[in-house]
């Protein structure tokens, strides 16, 4: 615990955590089933190709969500290209800023235009109110992306889009396990895409996912991972090589074997920095709706601008105590390339992308992360802000020199 500026890692004092403590470090399940499963597979000599551990994790995510069909991929910024193409999107798309680049990405890299909207402040998501001042000739589709596993106004977005008979997918990264309305995430739209990456709550080293209940979509995608073949010698469209392997499925299934586990621990944490920092009144911790099933993957914090200390700030003095906090999704899509060239007004109609940008903190939780952990870090914080006024003064003094 600090008791004086002094004893601030950024001010020369001693480090808080030895060792770096990570938002998103990886989840690990049970290490001795994992291994059966490895020895297993090598034995099998069936390394990649749709092998029998991709298609039970498959099967296994598609009855878990409820959905007809789950289609494995390489990782979720793939699986995102493949379901974009899947479902015939072209054009321009209307999609969030205020999300992971690969989002973005994943409709230029396929010369598709991304219209950005702006977010509900309350939620994060996509604003509904204002897509429809959005949409033009153009537009050909809506991207929706439920952030923090807290899910996106999918009714609101489906009636806009059924209005101007358009597609709708959604990314799910974030929200494996959630519902909205009682729902499982991930029957809505056209598809919903799915990250195992392995800062997930469910991982597989490096994976993906799409879902839906559309099953020319599901054909589609399929094709579309094994480069374009539907049966032997037979190759019906363009394709690429999103397929997952063998071993990146031994880890999906280990990892959801611990689901329950997983989101006991997360929900633990959750509830810890809620008590600990529920108090400070410059801070809030995002809110989960209580009637939803969560995941709990993320605690994000939104830092007052009343304070005489910034998100940023607040950052960089916990970055130097090994607290690798991170600003989710800061700048925002638009202001990164190339989009902060070939839009260069985007900022104009996204003021509250803008300000979320500026507040949001995202702190270390998981299985990695020990409850000793969590009260050393809200200790940190609350001692940051209770010294705001020196410790920014004092920030700024070293900057200046």
């Amino acid at each position: 615990m600090k008791h004086c500026l002094d004893e601030l890692a950024v001010f020369g004092g001693p480090v808080a955590f030895s060792q770096p403590i990570h938002v998103g470090r990886p989840n690990i399940g049970n290490r001795q089933r994992f291994l059966e499963r490895m020895q297993d597979l090598l034995d099998r000599r069936w390394l990649s190709n749709d092998g029998p551990l991709v298609q039970e994790f498959e099967h296994r995510i598609a009855e878990q969500l409820q959905v007809k069909h789950c289609v494995a991929m390489v990782n979720g910024t793939v699986a995102l290209q493949i379901a974009i193409r899947a479902t015939g999107m072209s054009g321009e798309i209307l999609v969030p800023s205020f999300t992971f680049i690969a989002t973005v990405h994943a409709l230029q890299w396929q010369g598709i235009v991304p219209v950005f909207c702006d977010i509900d402040p309350a939620t994060h998501t996509l604003d509904v109110s204002r897509l429809e001042s959005r949409i033009t000739q153009a537009t050909q589709g809506i991207i929706g992306v439920h952030l923090w596993g807290r899910a996106c106004d999918v009714v609101g977005i489906e009636t806009v889009a059924k209005k101007f008979n358009l597609p709708v997918i959604y990314d799910a990264a974030h929200a494996f396990g959630c519902t909205t309305g009682g729902k499982k995430i991930g029957g809505f739209g056209q598809a919903e895409v799915l990250s195992f990456h392995a800062t997930k709550f469910i991982n597989s080293f490096e994976g993906g996912a799409i879902v839906t209940n559309d099953d020319s979509v599901a054909q589609r995608s399929r094709e579309m991972r094994n480069f374009g073949f539907a049966g032997y010698d037979n190759v019906t469209e363009l394709g690429t090589n999103g397929k997952m392997n063998e071993a990146c499925a031994a880890m999906g299934l280990t990892s959801l074997e611990s689901f329950d586990e997983f989101v006991a621990v997360n929900r633990r944490n959750y509830k810890h920095y809620v008590e600990k920092l529920n108090s400070i009144p410059e801070i809030s911790v995002i809110t989960y709706d209580e009637r939803e099933h969560n995941n709990f993957q993320y605690v994000v914090l939104e830092v007052s601008d009343n304070l005489p200390l910034s998100r940023d700030d607040l950052v960089q003095l916990l970055f130097a105590e090994n607290v690798l906090a991170r600003k989710y999704f800061y700048p925002g899509c638009h202001r990164m390339e190339p989009y902060k060239t070939s839009i260069p007004d985007a900022s104009r109609y996204l003021s509250e992308t803008e300000t979320v940008c500026r507040r949001v903190l995202s702190v270390p939780t998981g299985t990695a992360t020990s409850l000793d952990d969590i009260e050393q870090i809200c200790q940190l914080l609350t001692f940051c802000i209770q010294h705001a006024d020196a410790i920014g003064k004092r920030l700024r003094d070293h900057a200046a020199r």
